[in-house]
């Protein structure tokens, strides 16, 4: 189980830029995911969906899974590793900056890693932050996903 770090409050967001945060835990990327990602996204493109033809056809050796699917988890994996204090609304405001280097294979396990590259404050108390997202693939040198991500937190009842 990991310790999140913990942000005091959104004011305080700016503070932790540079910061190391994480890494999470391991979370196993199965080929029944994958196949529920392909449905949800309508995307069954055979080296996802196909383990029997991917083993045999794909360059990787089986299926992996989408790079968006690898994307997906990011947010569950944030929760995981960061906790920003008094319960603010956080908004994706955008990907800046997403590289795909390296395949999950179906089976393997991720984890993300990140910090806040910069931060600063809004006009109603909210803090708009860029994090750099590295999600690892087990065993591997290369990451999975490196992605400039935009967050915003917004302060619930004007306490930022």
């Amino acid at each position: 189980m990991v310790t999140p770090t913990v942000i005091p409050s959104v004011r305080a967001v700016k503070e932790f830029i540079g910061k190391p945060i994480g890494p999470s835990d391991w979370v196993e990327v199965t080929q029944e995911r994958i196949g529920l990602f392909a449905d949800a996204t309508d995307d069954h493109q055979w080296i996802h969906v196909d383990p029997e033809r991917a083993q045999r056809e794909s360059i990787f050796g089986g299926p992996v899974a989408h790079g968006y699917l690898t994307l997906s988890l990011a947010p569950a994996l944030l929760n995981q590793i960061l906790r920003v204090e008094g319960n603010p609304t956080v908004l994706n405001t955008g990907i800046q900056r997403m590289k795909l280097s390296a395949p999950v294979p179906s089976g393997s396990r991720v984890r993300m890693r990140c910090q806040i590259l910069r931060a600063r404050e809004g006009p109603t108390g909210g803090v708009s932050a860029v994090f750099r997202m590295i999600i690892e693939v087990e065993g591997s040198e290369k990451p999975a996903l490196s992605a400039d991500v935009s967050l915003a937190y917004l302060p619930r009842d004007g306490a930022a």
